[in-house]
């Protein structure tokens, strides 16, 4: 693989393993262990693995060609949902996504954006390797700990490719999988690095498979995680879910959505309404435990998300729900109330030309009303007199000390999704008991006047299915794969977008028929791998 890859073990062992006083904008550590010790007990494994975990939130300087201007999953998660118009921009605001959302990055082969997502993937399949074949190669003796290390290191392996496979190749239930190509696996561990050409989507997702099945065989007989920022076996579980939900095998995705929440009970009000800002609540499966010392500051999660945060981005760039999704949210369901339809347009450079004063907002007639209500949301959710606000906007990501730029966790997986995927196995198996069956807890929580009785055949559950994934995980980046196993385009028309703003953004064609869903590979890749051409190029 691509030289940038070719140092990338000793980089991961000799780099990401530092204290928790490192300062992310430094390139040597200060406690770093050799990369010769890194593999040479299964406490330095983990500490390996501890390097991945935080790496999962951190800025991607620390990997060989990479950028400070992303900062792994606090990056990506926002970006898988900006890109389809499920959290939307209001303002042009500091120019941070707004490529993304004009599908401008993902489409051209020497971005950042194609580039970052590659090669910390590949990061951690490498790191996952090192592991692995060190085990095997030394017939090191498997007792819990290491049945831990190895059910991480699999289960990682698993996540880092099923990412790739279902960014740079064409979705599995829209495709031919036997024949799409899909990216290069890679095993080795030692120099030259060089990965095998591309191998179909349907190799990608075997191996997948085989590694999902493996991290849980191994969690079984595993010691327990001591924070939930490190990989378990309900983690492992929800990984196994998604990847079946991705390749339409139904059965299993059910299966294991239902083994990945158990002990993870649903929030209640309270909790959903807390502003999502740690990985305590009580349904949160996995997630970023980000230490105060580390954060990314203006490059984390809630910079980009949270009309909270003390930030530009947010300041002049509110971010609000699509209005027609907004509009399908009964009046019993508590989460309407983390949406601020009525919110004043303050922005006098908000995209859809309706902001800075009464004159210019259709929701108010007079100064009194529009000033008042500016300073009713600011008391009631600690959005600061700096910061704009937007009809639409979202209260929902807040944090724990609003107006500062202090750190907060990000949140991988929850109890939620995992009912949802359920559902939607379900469904899609034609079994309306089942899937009303697995909806019925999370609707019932949020709604109180729910009933999921009127749902009654395939078709009415997989609509309401697909309100409920855009209400309950809404900037928790599931948008692109839910587009792409839907096969469903983007319009925006009467979401509360800017057509000047978003460009092409605004409107795309279905996945099936627009290759524009299929990410590029990095030019510099091609250019390096020598088991990769031109004609490998999406």
């Amino acid at each position: 693989m691509l030289k940038k890859v070719s140092v990338l073990l000793l980089l991961v062992l000799s780099i990401t393993i530092t204290s928790c006083n490192e300062d992310y904008l430094e390139t040597k550590p200060t406690d770093a262990i050799s990369a010769g010790d890194a593999l040479s007990t299964p406490e330095n494994m983990a500490l390996v693995l501890n390097g991945l975990h935080r790496l999962m939130y951190a800025q991607q300087g620390i990997i060989p060609g990479g950028s400070n201007s992303r900062a792994g999953m606090q990056y990506w998660i926002p970006m898988f949902d900006v890109m389809c118009g499920d959290l939307i921009h209001t303002a042009r605001s500091n120019g941070w996504m707004r490529a993304e959302l004009q599908w401008n990055t993902h489409t051209v082969e020497t971005t950042t954006t194609v580039e970052q997502l590659w090669y910390q993937r590949y990061h951690f399949i490498a790191s996952c390797n090192a592991i692995i074949n060190k085990v095997e190669e030394d017939g090191l003796t498997i007792d819990a700990n290491m049945n831990n290390i190895l059910g991480q290191a699999y289960a990682y392996r698993a996540w880092a490719y099923h990412s790739l496979v279902t960014t740079y190749a064409k979705g599995y239930l829209i495709g031919t999988p036997s024949t799409d190509p899909g990216v290069p696996l890679l095993f080795k561990t030692e120099a030259p690095y060089t990965s095998e050409p591309r191998s179909s989507v349907q190799v990608i997702y075997d191996q997948i498979n085989d590694d999902i099945s493996k991290s849980i065989d191994f969690f079984k007989n595993a010691s327990q995680r001591v924070d939930k920022s490190q990989l378990d076996l309900n983690t492992a579980y929800g990984i196994k879910a998604r990847i079946a939900l991705s390749e339409g095998d139904w059965s299993a995705a059910a299966d294991a959505a239902v083994k990945a929440r158990q002990g993870y009970p649903l929030l209640n009000e309270t909790g959903w309404k807390s502003g999502f800002n740690t990985t305590d609540l009580s349904e949160v499966i996995w997630g970023g435990r980000v230490i105060q010392s580390e954060t990314t500051f203006f490059r984390s999660y809630f910079y980009y998300i949270s009309p909270t945060f003390q930030g530009s981005q947010n300041r002049g760039n509110p971010k609000i729900i699509n209005k027609e999704v907004y509009n399908m949210i009964p009046e019993t369901d508590y989460r309407a109330d983390l949406f601020l339809a009525k919110a004043p347009n303050t922005n006098g450079a908000a995209a859809n030309g309706e902001g800075g004063s009464f004159q210019t907002d259709p929701n108010y007639s007079d100064a009194a009303s529009f000033n008042q209500a500016r300073r009713d949301n600011e008391a009631a959710w600690g959005i600061t007199s700096r910061h704009n606000q937007h009809p639409f906007m979202h209260v929902k990501f807040r944090q724990k000390n609003p107006g500062t730029i202090d750190p907060d966790d990000v949140i991988y997986m929850r109890a939620s999704e995992m009912y949802l995927i359920e559902a939607e196995a379900k469904a899609m198996m034609n079994d309306v008991t089942g899937a009303q069956a697995a909806l019925k807890p999370l609707g019932e929580e949020r709604d109180v006047a729910y009933d999921v009785t009127i749902f009654d055949t395939k078709e009415k559950l997989m609509d309401h299915i697909k309100f409920q994934r855009r209400v309950e995980l809404y900037g928790e980046g599931f948008s692109w794969l839910d587009h792409i196993r839907w096969d469903e385009g983007i319009d925006l028309t009467n979401s509360g977008a800017s057509q000047v703003l978003y460009q092409d953004g605004f409107m795309q064609a279905k996945p099936s028929v627009n290759n524009d869903w299929i990410w590029k590979i990095p030019q510099a890749e091609i250019n390096a791998n020598p088991n990769l051409t031109e004609a490998d190029q999406n």
